[in-house]
């Protein structure tokens, strides 16, 4: 009895251990790489882990790398192996793909195997102006004394297209930290200021909440000359703006290698999409992603993903 005993339990134990095996076999790890931590797109990485993790049942784990930047995540392609997930804009995957660029010098034929999945919230320009008008026209910056920082891409930005519309001569730039842009606003030591980041961003949350603000809204003809994606910021994302906004932004986009298997990309993206609107709830920078952006989508999409959007009728861009 004792021995029978003994090898029912050994038979259950290595039922248990067999169990246990099957299901780490299961679960599937991704490096996700994106942002410093602190910062929004860093945020985004742990919603985006979370939303992944729930929507498969745990089989997909999402493990989040800090990153210095979108030229550091592609560089690190050349070295990556298996599920590497990371984030940049599709300017920099065309500069790879070309040996361009910050990639003119170190270069590699792995940069080859970048395969795109899915749009993340895009880097969104905002020109915010003090006064009660909501909606206000570039034309309406002349006079004014804007805030635009430096060597940012919001920064960089705002410089091109004041030339490019011809108000350099006509709006001051005042010379301080964009950081200090909501300050210098509330405290009337300057007329307006332009950050770019994912929306809503909580710097212009904070100062709607606060002041009468006022966002520049672009014409299809001033968007269509500054060669920049279109981005519409919804009426009533901020306080006392009620009407869209219509402004330009740098796309982001999560891509992956080749070395990814194609069942793997495909449920990344089903997931993604399917939990959009979950996430939306929660942060709501999530809500501005809608399916045409795909076609932001610079070089070649991943099989897998591809077969997800396929099968939602989402048209896909041709490879670049």
């Amino acid at each position: 009895m004792r021995h029978f005993s003994r090898s029912l339990l050994a038979t259950a134990m290595a039922v248990v251990m067999g169990t246990g095996a099957l299901s780490a076999q299961a679960e599937t790890r991704v490096t996700y790489k994106s942002a410093s931590a602190g910062t929004a797109y860093y945020q985004m990485g742990v919603e985006l882990s979370e939303a992944i993790k729930n929507g498969t049942d745990g089989e997909i784990v999402l493990t989040l790398e800090e990153s210095q930047g979108s030229v550091q995540n592609v560089m690190e392609v050349m070295a990556r192996s298996g599920n590497y997930v990371f984030t940049t804009p599709p300017g920099l995957v065309k500069q790879a793909l070309a040996g361009e660029g910050a990639f003119a010098e170190r270069n590699s034929p792995k940069l080859q195997e970048i395969r795109g999945l899915f749009p993340i919230p895009s880097i969104t320009m905002h020109i915010v102006v003090a006064g009660d008008e909501g909606v206000i026209g570039l034309e309406d910056l002349e006079g004014k004394e804007i805030l635009i920082g430096r060597g940012s891409f919001g920064a960089r930005e705002a410089e091109r297209y004041l030339e490019l519309f011809e108000l350099t001569d006509k709006v001051e730039v005042a010379n301080a930290n964009v950081g200090s842009g909501p300050d210098a606003l509330k405290n009337g030591q300057i007329d307006g200021f332009v950050t770019a980041s994912s929306f809503p961003t909580p710097n212009v949350i904070e100062t709607a909440a606060s002041m009468p603000v006022s966002l520049v809204s672009m014409t299809d003809e001033q968007i269509e000359k500054t060669g920049a994606a279109r981005q519409t910021i919804p009426g009533g994302t901020y306080a006392g703006i009620d009407e869209d906004v219509e402004t330009t932004s740098l796309p982001v986009i999560a891509y992956t290698t080749a070395a990814m298997d194609d069942d793997t990309a495909y449920t990344l993206t089903r997931t993604f999409w399917e939990r959009r609107e979950v996430m939306a709830e929660e942060s709501p920078w999530w809500g501005g992603i809608t399916p045409d952006m795909v076609g932001n989508i610079a070089g070649t999409l991943h099989p897998g993903a591809v077969r997800y959007y396929e099968e939602a009728g989402i048209e896909v861009p041709e490879s670049e």
